[in-house]
């Protein structure tokens, strides 16, 4: 797990035919995704993961740092706020033996697809599992951390890639060729600076010019990129471009962000219980 630090230098700043018809509310959910964030480009919508691998990823060089070893599970972590913000997916309710975020299990709330391969590769997944499982251990189980042999047919496989790729298709990124001395290596430089400095800056306004002082005021995507910006060791490519005294606050206010109890948070509001639950998750290990 990563840690806040305070700046001492700048950092490298198809569907199944078996499968039921969407549901009404599976399509209201998908439709206020769109429309939540009045600050968001009417042009493209990315996902979490893509938000994340977006904020990874060095502009010119088009490849996240090779000392980032956070991020692939941190991807795995998006894909269930993702599902769940989207309805797909929830939390068992809390009982008298499981009370806390990491006891209870996911449960599968609808399997109508996305649209979204990574996301609708997970539901059935999900779906198929005979148990199920704890958020912790299905990010395990997607990221192919697991001692069970049986269990590895749920590892997600070359999911930055696949993101890349579908951030290529929307033109936020193009691909190319780069050669490191033993083997050539596909990157992925950012084409659409305008959506990425979008991005950053949303995300720097919500701890800066639009800080609430409450996460259950916050935009619940912007909480959500927040708590997986950490938790993929990209937190400091969002506020590297700040002056020292504005990344100084926008730090300290994230640190007391991620600090809070994900258990307290969790049942003040409901809806946002699988954010708080990943951040557990991603706080355990």
């Amino acid at each position: 797990m990563t840690t806040l630090t305070h700046r001492g230098r700048r950092a490298e700043a198809g569907r199944n035919s078996g499968k039921k018809p969407d549901s009404e509310e599976d399509v209201a959910a998908d439709r206020d995704l769109n429309d939540n964030d009045p600050n968001d480009s009417k042009d493209i919508r990315l996902t979490l993961m893509e938000e994340v691998l977006l904020l990874g990823l060095k502009d010119k060089e088009g490849y996240t740092s090779f000392w980032n070893d956070c991020i692939s599970s941190g991807l795995r972590g998006g894909i269930l706020i993702e599902l769940a913000l989207r309805g797909r997916i929830c939390l068992e309710p809390p009982s008298i033996r499981k009370k806390r975020l990491l006891e209870r299990k996911v449960l599968l709330k609808s399997d109508a697809p996305t649209g979204d391969v990574l996301l609708d590769e997970t539901l059935r997944h999900i779906k198929a599992t005979e148990t199920a499982e704890t958020v912790q251990t299905w990010i395990e189980l997607l990221t192919g951390e697991t001692w069970n042999p049986f269990k590895l047919q749920y590892q997600l496989r070359n999911v930055r890639e696949r993101i890349a790729k579908a951030l290529v298709e929307k033109g936020i990124l193009t691909t190319e060729k780069q050669n490191f001395l033993l083997f050539d290596m596909t990157t992925h430089p950012v084409s659409n600076a305008t959506e990425k400095q979008r991005l950053v800056k949303k995300l720097q306004e919500s701890m800066l010019e639009r800080w609430v002082n409450d996460p259950h005021r916050m935009d619940r995507r912007t909480l959500a990129l927040l708590v997986l910006a950490h938790s993929s060791d990209v937190l400091e490519n969002i506020f590297a471009s700040l002056a020292d005294d504005k990344y100084d606050v926008a730090m300290n206010r994230t640190k007391d962000l991620l600090d809070m109890d994900p258990e307290v948070e969790a049942a003040k509001v409901r809806g946002a219980e699988m954010i708080w639950a990943v951040l557990a998750a991603f706080n355990k290990s």
